[in-house]
């Protein structure tokens, strides 16, 4: 990480920066048009029975664009494109600026919400039933991956080690990185042994196999262990895993709350003590965002002027 001062940015170093906000950017705007799609173009939620390879009788939506997929699917995909549209991609939109303008918060908020749309789209892609917005689903998670690529290959390690500061909330983060590990795997653990040589699994809702649990086991269950063990270790890798990891767990909190209510308005199942843990999750992690990110000092970042030459920013 070493080496002289950089220069004056070059023409090149400019038009990279350009198209890495323009990636995002239009990364955000396809997740808004594939969660508005979601809400408004789901039809009139008519059904109709279908039995499964299994033997389950499944209530299918018969239109919209959840057409095909189980009436309950449906409505907890709907409750995550709520959070989707009017409140991940707001933000991210709203770090656009400090972001074009080099800030090392912006960068890491924004590989954060990345991860979001990642997991989220390759899951639609392949949890639910093929309909018009799987190309797009695919679209949103490919140029998700290549930004978040994009922005930790322009990460300066050692100014983020530089910058972080005593308020760095390292035991909260790592109590909570061992929470959604314990949590996601308890919940899905059972699940998984009580079925997996069951001819009958009406958990899947007309699905063929558990998707979301694929997910949350492989990739989120690793993510929060990895965050507790690098922040225990004081890793440089522990600071970027937290500002990813409470990003997440602020949509992850807020879209199953918003999935159980929307489940709950269309089939009538209320369940109110998962609701109320999942939106003190959200709270939780947005207390620990504001630590974890109000723990990076003030640094000189730079941005180029027309005629290349850097002016130092204070982010």
């Amino acid at each position: 990480m070493g080496g002289p001062p950089p220069g004056p940015l070059t023409a090149m170093d400019r038009l990279v920066s350009r198209w890495l906000v323009g990636l995002v950017a239009a990364t955000g705007l396809l997740a808004a048009a594939a969660s508005a799609a979601g809400v408004f173009l789901r039809g009139d939620l008519a059904t109709s029975p279908f039995t499964t390879v299994r033997g389950d009788v499944v209530d299918v939506l018969a239109g919209g664009v959840y057409r095909f997929n189980g009436k309950s699917i449906a409505a907890e995909g709907v409750g995550w494109d709520l959070v989707t549209l009017f409140l991940v991609v707001p933000a991210l939109l709203l770090t656009l600026p400090a972001l074009r303008r080099g800030s090392l918060r912006a960068r890491l908020f924004a590989t954060g919400v990345l991860a979001y749309f990642a997991y989220q789209y390759f899951e639609y892609a392949m949890a639910l039933a093929y309909g018009p917005l799987f190309l797009l689903y695919v679209g949103i998670g490919a140029l998700a991956v290549t930004g978040i690529a994009l922005l930790l290959a322009g990460l300066d390690a050692d100014e983020l080690r530089g910058r972080v500061t005593d308020r760095f909330p390292r035991r909260p983060m790592i109590g909570f990185g061992i929470f959604m590990a314990v949590l996601l795997a308890g919940m899905w653990l059972p699940l998984i042994a009580s079925t997996f040589d069951a001819t009958s699994v009406p958990q899947l809702n007309g699905g063929t196999t558990l998707v979301v649990q694929a997910f949350d086991l492989g990739l989120l269950v690793p993510l929060g262990l990895f965050t507790a063990v690098t922040v225990q270790r004081g890793l440089v890798a522990g600071y970027v895993l937290s500002a990813v990891v409470v990003v997440k767990g602020m949509a992850l909190g807020a879209g199953i709350a918003s999935m159980l209510i929307v489940e709950w308005s269309a089939t009538g199942l209320a369940q109110i003590p998962p609701i109320v843990v999942f939106l003190s999750i959200a709270v939780v992690s947005a207390i620990l965002a504001s630590r974890v990110y109000g723990s990076i000092g003030p640094g000189v970042e730079s941005r180029a002027t027309p005629t290349g030459a850097r002016v130092p920013l204070e982010a």
